[in-house]
């Protein structure tokens, strides 16, 4: 087509008259460049690092290897391996500690609502590693803990370096990402449907596991997913908690990206974690008994 042509089609398309679905997909445009820049761009780029590697001549080449050598190092595969147990953890744990809380914050007035999810979502305000040094601080030999434990009795436990501390930690640090979308799934549930169920004989036990539960597994799910992802990568948590006996995949790729300079390695081990934690999410999606698709 002719640039005139073009241009043409493109005054007509100007001047004829906008209805309603056509200016909705304009105000779409800009999240749509967001989408592209800041998502799109960035995830073809880190794709393209993982399966290329320079030589001496600056030529690239298309090459599986970075995915090759990866899988060839028994210690990548225990760094993967515990990084993905530590995300699980973290994530139940988080799971169990947020429902109950924000199935209980549902219970009250709306005004007191907003209250509780404002004292929640503010240590969001706070920088993470300020949160991460405090809790280091409260776990340490000396600190407030094992303080009280003295007093107790109890003989100063080493919590740092443990998986209690690490856990502890990422569950304080991402607890919000999981209380929220919850309570938002929780707070639209129509009261009507649960009165219905206790109408029809079913006890507040059956009501909670038959309605309020599979109703709300979309929230569980968005923090699942949200907790899931940062908590395997994440930096602050093992290395301040860890005490150094932590090395996760985020260290790892943080390695191979700052410190060795081996950007095609570091894009194919985020790749690889990518991938096994989007298997992870699909078949947890796949086994949950409350998943049902619209049609049905």
């Amino acid at each position: 087509m002719s640039p005139k042509k073009l241009s043409s089609h493109l005054k007509d398309y100007l001047k004829r008259p906008r209805t309603a679905l056509d200016k909705f997909k304009l105000l779409g445009i800009p999240y749509l460049l967001f989408l592209l820049i800041l998502v799109a761009i960035p995830m073809f780029l880190i794709f393209l690092y993982a399966i290329t590697i320079p030589n001496k001549d600056d030529a690239i080449f298309l090459t599986l290897t970075n995915f090759v050598n990866f899988f060839k190092e028994e210690g990548f595969i225990k760094v993967l391996w515990d990084s993905v147990r530590i995300s699980i953890i973290t994530t139940i744990v988080t799971l169990l500690v947020s429902y109950p809380l924000a199935y209980i914050i549902c219970e009250y007035k709306l005004k007191f609502q907003a209250l509780l999810i404002l004292v929640i979502s503010i240590p969001m305000w706070i920088n993470m590693l300020l949160r991460t040094i405090a809790w280091k601080q409260i776990l340490s030999t000396s600190g407030p803990l094992n303080t009280v434990l003295g007093w107790l009795g109890i003989a100063p436990i080493n919590f740092l370096g443990t998986d209690f501390a690490v856990v502890l930690g990422m569950v304080y640090i991402f607890l919000p990402f999981m209380v929220i979308p919850i309570y938002n799934t929780l707070s639209k549930i129509d009261d009507k449907l649960i009165e219905a169920s206790l109408d029809l004989g079913a006890s507040k036990s059956r009501t909670f596991f038959k309605v309020t539960l599979p109703l709300s597994m979309p929230g569980i799910m968005s923090g699942v997913t949200m907790v899931l992802l940062p908590s395997a990568t994440t930096l602050v948590v093992p290395r301040f908690l860890g005490e150094g006996r932590y090395f996760l995949i985020g260290n790892l790729i943080e390695q191979k990206f700052l410190k060795s300079g081996l950007w095609n390695y570091g894009a194919a081990i985020s790749i690889i974690l990518m991938i096994v934690l989007m298997i992870i999410l699909f078949v947890t999606k796949k086994v949950d008994k409350y998943h049902f698709d619209e049609e049905d």
